[in-house]
């Protein structure tokens, strides 16, 4: 696939005008979010809909508007505040990022990619999005959306999968001027328009020449399919996990074993999850033998 094809095939100021005219009213898209708002935005937006965090995001930047503020705050206090956002060792992360921004960068969030990686907690995605975002860089960048809408009106796939070279694709396509407009419109046309089930394809902008639509929006292969693996939650670890977090959020001093064991019967499970949150610097057991979040 080369440059010349996939400029082509997507049209930025399409895609950008589509944008203009649809995007989501999200708090963290108002011109006076900070670069820390962005993101901490991102962060909470990994693995959950942004419908449940734009309201978290929200009291959090409410509470804790600059990383000092969250740096100084009590650890116990940011996992109550992180809720059922689930993950909660992003919050842990969270706040590391911010003590080593308020330590090495006085208190500003660094606007380099490089940079940004070497915040704890900070991966590619996120870094890019930050330096695109909040700081107007023209940097790809590349979540299951854009993965998608790009496999889809580029490559003629119907599965979004990674492949190494989707950063130098999607870079072509950005433009000389607001390209982080059109990265945006790119996520938002994945999230919206072009969906992993049931895209509307009537509704995008893109339709004329999506190469999917084109060969008649063939289904995915077995092949494909069996190596799209669908992340269950009732009855793992993880569920588990939440019903102890939830336990320690609302407790008002250290809870003992008996008020854990009453959350989930498979001892054995409840006891991984439990000491996996020991482990993961979620919870903290006293010498008393009770338990508390750190």
């Amino acid at each position: 696939m080369t440059t010349i094809v996939a400029r082509t095939v997507i049209d930025p100021s399409i895609v950008s005008t589509w944008f203009a005219a649809n995007a989501r009213d999200l708090p963290w898209r108002n011109p006076e979010t900070s670069a820390w708002g962005v993101l901490v935005s991102e962060v909470m937006s990994q693995q959950t809909p942004v419908a449940r965090v734009a309201p978290q995001w929200e009291e959090w930047m409410e509470r804790w508007p600059t990383p000092a503020d969250l740096a100084a705050a009590p650890t116990a206090e940011v996992l109550r505040a992180w809720g059922s956002l689930g993950y909660p060792r992003r919050a842990l992360r969270l706040k590391e990022c911010a003590e080593e921004i308020a330590d090495k960068h006085g208190g500003n969030v660094p606007s380099g990619v490089t940079e940004l990686l070497e915040l704890p907690g900070i991966g590619d995605y996120t870094a890019r999005a930050v330096a695109a975002f909040a700081f107007e860089q023209a940097v790809p960048v590349v979540d299951t959306n854009v993965r998608r809408v790009y496999t889809r009106a580029v490559l003629g796939r119907p599965l979004a999968k990674p492949q190494k070279a989707e950063l130098e694709w999607v870079a072509a396509l950005l433009p000389e001027t607001d390209a982080h407009v059109f990265s945006a419109g790119l996520m938002e046309l994945g999230a919206l328009v072009c969906t992993a089930t049931r895209p509307a394809c009537e509704a995008c902008p893109l339709a004329s020449s999506c190469a999917w639509l084109a060969a008649g929006s063939p289904p995915p292969t077995d092949e494909e399919l069996a190596g799209k693996k669908v992340q269950k939650f009732e009855g793992t670890d993880r569920q588990v996990r939440g019903k102890i977090m939830k336990v320690l959020r609302e407790a008002s001093a250290p809870v003992p074993q008996a008020e854990i064991d009453v959350v989930w019967p498979d001892a054995p499970q409840r006891s991984r999850a439990l000491y996996s949150l020991l482990e993961d610097g979620l919870a903290v057991q006293n010498d008393d033998g009770l338990f508390h979040l750190p």
